[in-house]
C-alpha cells in the first residue's frame, strides 16, 4: 500500500484562510502529493549536465536574497533536501541539505498526480483517448461496474481529473486510509475505483480522491498498451532526458497514479520548466500547449490552494504547483519564467515552509527582467552558503 501526499498552508496565506480549513485540509490531503562544487565564479555545480547555467543577477535576480533564504535553512534545521530555482531557463540555485545528494531521486509523492496529468494529455493529443468530456464508464467499456446511477453514468475524465468526480472515495486522512486499504485489499484497484458509490453530483464539489488519480494511470495503460513508467519513458521523460526514475506499479501493473513516483531534484525542474514553456523542451513540444493551458488554470475552488486545474494546484496570485506529502512541491511562475523545486522530508506542522520561502525569498528576490550587474560579494555569500548546507 502506497499513501499519497500535501502539504499545509504558508504562514503569509493564513490571515486569509479561515483557521477550521487549515485543520479539515492538513487531514484531507495527508495521503494525497534533492556538495556543490565551488566554480569561484557561481553557485551553480558543473555536475548539471543539460542545463544552462548562471549567476542569479545574470537572470535579474539578487543572489543576497537567495543566500538569505538557504541560510533561514541551515539555521533552522528545516529537513529541506534540496532547494533549485531555474529562471529564463538558466540553473541560478542548487542547493543540496546534507546528507542528501544530487544523484539521489527523491520521494515526489502525489507530484506523481501531475505526472500523470501530463501523460493523459498526451495521450489525448495522439487519439489514444477520446476528450476529457468523455463519460468515465465509456473510458472502461469491458468493465461491469457496479452502483452505476444517473450521476455515475454523468461523470466524466474531467471530473476525474478536477478531483470532482463525485465518488465517495474515503481515501485520505480524514478518513484513516479507509480507501486505500479498501483498495489495496480489492485486489483491482481499478474496479474498486470504478464501483465506489456516488456522494455528490459530478463537476460540482472538490474533495480530494488519490484512487480517481489511480484510475488516470489505469486509463492511460488502457489507450497505450503499455504503463504509465513505460509511456513516459517514451513520450515524456525520455524527451526530456529524465533517465533516473523509480516508479512501482499495483498487482496489475498499473504505475501507481497518486503517489510513488521518484526523481532527482533537477528532474523534478525539467518537469517544471516543461510546462512553464507551455509544453515545450529543447525545440519539441513534448506536452500540448492547449492541455498545459487547460491543466494548470482554476476549473473549481479547492482547500489547501485557491483552485485545482487537471491534477495541479493554482494560486490566485499567478502560479500553479505540484506538491506532495513531506513537503514536495514543484512552484510555476510564469509571470517571474521560474520554476522553484522544494523536495525535503518535513514534519507535518512544518509543510508550509517551501511556499513560505517561495513568497518570502524567491520571489522577492526577483529584481529586474533584465540581467543585474554582477555582485561578487552576494555571489560569494550564496556561494558559501550552498556549501554550508552540504557540510
Amino acid at each position: 500500500m502506497f499513501m499519497g501526499g500535501w502539504a499545509a498552508l504558508p504562514g503569509n496565506r493564513m490571515k486569509t484562510k479561515l483557521h477550521f480549513q487549515l485543520l479539515i485540509v492538513v487531514v484531507l490531503l495527508l495521503v494525497g502529493c534533492s556538495g556543490v562544487e565551488d566554480t569561484g565564479a557561481s553557485p551553480v555545480p558543473q555536475q548539471a549536465e543539460g542545463w544552462a547555467t548562471s549567476s542569479p543577477e545574470a537572470q535579474g535576480l539578487d543572489s543576497a536574497v537567495l543566500a538569505e533564504m538557504l541560510q533561514e535553512i541551515d539555521q533552522n534545521s528545516y529537513a529541506i533536501d534540496s532547494v533549485v530555482v531555474v529562471r529564463n531557463g538558466n540553473l541560478v540555485l542548487e542547493a543540496y541539505h546534507a546528507p542528501f545528494k544530487a544523484s539521489e531521486r527523491h520521494a515526489m509523492y502525489s507530484c506523481t498526480k501531475s505526472a500523470v496529468s501530463a501523460l493523459v494529455g498526451i495521450a489525448i493529443e495522439e487519439g489514444k483517448i477520446p476528450n476529457v468530456e468523455t463519460p468515465i464508464v465509456e473510458l472502461f467499456p469491458e468493465r461491469e461496474i457496479a452502483n452505476l446511477d444517473a450521476g455515475k453514468q454523468a461523470l466524466t475524465l474531467e471530473d476525474v481529473l478536477t478531483m470532482s468526480s463525485g465518488w465517495d472515495c474515503r481515501d485520505s486522512y480524514l478518513y484513516e486510509w479507509e480507501g486505500i486499504y479498501e483498495m489495496d485489499a480489492s485486489g483491482d484497484w481499478v474496479q474498486y475505483i470504478l464501483d465506489l458509490p456516488m456522494i455528490y453530483e459530478p463537476g460540482t464539489y472538490f474533495e480530494y480522491c488519490n484512487g480517481g488519480s489511480h484510475l488516470l494511470s489505469a486509463l492511460v495503460t488502457q489507450a497505450t498498451g503499455m504503463s504509465a513508467l513505460e509511456y513516459a519513458h517514451e513520450k515524456l521523460f525520455g524527451p526530456l532526458g529524465i533517465t533516473s526514475v523509480e516508479w512501482p506499479a499495483d498487482a496489475q501493473g498499473i504505475s501507481v497514479g497518486y503517489s510513488t513516483l521518484k526523481l532527482t531534484a533537477l528532474d523534478a525542474a525539467k518537469f517544471g520548466s516543461l510546462y512553464l514553456n507551455d509544453g515545450m523542451w529543447d525545440g519539441k513540444q513534448i506536452v500540448p500547449a492547449e492541455w498545459v493551458a487547460a491543466s494548470t488554470r482554476k476549473h473549481i475552488t479547492a482547500t489547501l490552494e485557491d483552485g485545482y486545474g487537471y491534477q495541479w494546484w493554482v494560486d490566485d496570485s499567478g502560479y500553479y504547483m505540484a506538491l506532495g506529502y513531506k513537503g514536495q512541491l514543484i512552484f510555476v511562475l510564469p509571470e517571474q519564467q521560474i520554476v522553484a523545486v522544494f523536495v525535503s522530508t518535513l514534519d507535518d506542522r512544518d509543510f508550509y515552509i517551501p511556499q513560505t520561502l517561495l513568497e518570502t525569498y524567491v520571489i522577492p528576490a526577483v529584481k529586474s527582467t533584465e540581467p543585474l550587474p554582477e555582485n561578487p560579494e552576494a555571489l560569494e555569500s550564496l556561494d558559501a552558503a550552498v556549501q554550508a548546507l552540504t557540510e
